[in-house]
């Protein structure tokens, strides 16, 4: 009687929320329009939350930008579904004399509890990708202005794809993929976040768009081939620390598909009262038309140190309890429940 009552209760929200315009679901691989309607523009992002707001920050790709700028744009949300343009909350000019179409890409924001500052590091390079460094923006608010502060190599080592992990006792780190080494780094962050001031691990593998989850003591880490834009199969090892010893990789989806033609950008965990689901986010990016480029979000399949990546399709996730539900777009009513 009681799930009854539940289903009930969960399909009058649902049409209380179609109601009023609201999303509810989240569609993998389609347009995925703002408040406002627009296609969200926030490509090689990440998500920080902050109370109970959710703040996602990526590369602005909008048409019609002034090219002596790069962008990066912020929204805000609070059920992961339906987001809010916050503005483009860095606006750079070229920083360190890059010359043309120089590179900003990756951004990912982390929030310092102790100095109350917003810290944005971001992969900067010139067309060539020969000045391969981490950039650094900061902000006293989530919803910027972000100021340049500076860039480096970190650790002293080249930096491409960056991706960013904290874990569970608020402990930020920086990945990042360096091309002369052959694999990529885990390094941890000063006490302001604007150094990386240590090596964690090492993971001699050729890959690029670092993520990392902790689930139930152990860490999944996720990286894309060095294939550029084209999408390829996305592979994860684990490990039962940061420092690893980490283990061999495996695919994360059936390697036909090229990972739904996606590509690694974060592993999000949202630790609700009933569960705690793990997002995938890649990026389907469209180089000829990056405004078009799209978003693949689905939860997977996580646990006794396997991952998989199951076929997209449309769900809805509940951020107060973490559950997630498979969703009839035709209804837009929940019909699997997913955990």
């Amino acid at each position: 009687m009681f799930k009854k009552i539940a289903a009930a209760f969960f399909i009058l929200c649902t049409l209380q929320t179609v109601a009023t315009g609201q999303r509810t679901f989240i569609d993998p691989g389609a347009v995925w329009p703002d408040s406002a309607g627009l296609h969200i523009q926030a490509h090689g992002g990440g998500i920080i939350k902050v109370g109970r707001v959710y703040y996602w920050y990526g590369e602005q790709r909008a048409q019609g930008l002034d090219t002596n700028y790069r962008y990066v744009s912020g929204y805000r949300s609070t059920d992961l579904m339906n987001w809010t343009f916050i503005g483009n909350v860095l606006q750079l000019t070229d920083p360190e004399d890059l010359g043309a179409r120089w590179i900003l890409e990756r951004p990912k924001v982390f929030f310092n509890k102790k100095t109350h500052a917003y810290v944005m590091y971001f992969h900067l390079d010139d067309r060539r990708y020969q000045y391969a460094r981490v950039g650094i923006a900061t902000s006293p608010t989530p919803e910027g202005p972000f100021r340049y502060l500076k860039s480096f190599r970190p650790l002293g080592f080249e930096s491409r794809d960056i991706g960013q992990f904290i874990d569970d006792d608020g402990t930020p780190y920086l990945i990042f993929e360096s091309r002369p080494s052959k694999g990529f780094y885990i390094a941890g962050l000063s006490a302001n976040y604007t150094e990386v001031n240590r090596q964690i691990a090492f993971i001699h593998a050729p890959l690029e768009g670092g993520a990392i989850v902790h689930y139930k003591k152990l860490y999944y880490v996720v990286g894309s081939a060095l294939t550029g834009w084209r999408p390829n199969p996305n592979k994860y090892a684990t490990a039962r620390s940061l420092s690893g010893p980490w283990s061999e990789f495996k695919d994360i989806a059936p390697p036909e598909t090229n990972t739904y033609g996606s590509q690694s950008t974060m592993l999000f965990k949202v630790a609700g009262t009933k569960t705690t689901s793990v997002l995938f986010m890649g990026d389907q990016w469209r180089p000829k038309t990056q405004w078009d480029s799209r978003y693949l979000w689905m939860p997977v399949t996580i646990g006794g140190g396997k991952l998989t990546l199951p076929p997209p399709h449309p769900f809805t996730i509940d951020v107060r309890t973490g559950k997630t539900w498979q969703v009839d777009p035709s209804t837009r009513f929940p019909q699997t429940p997913q955990n």
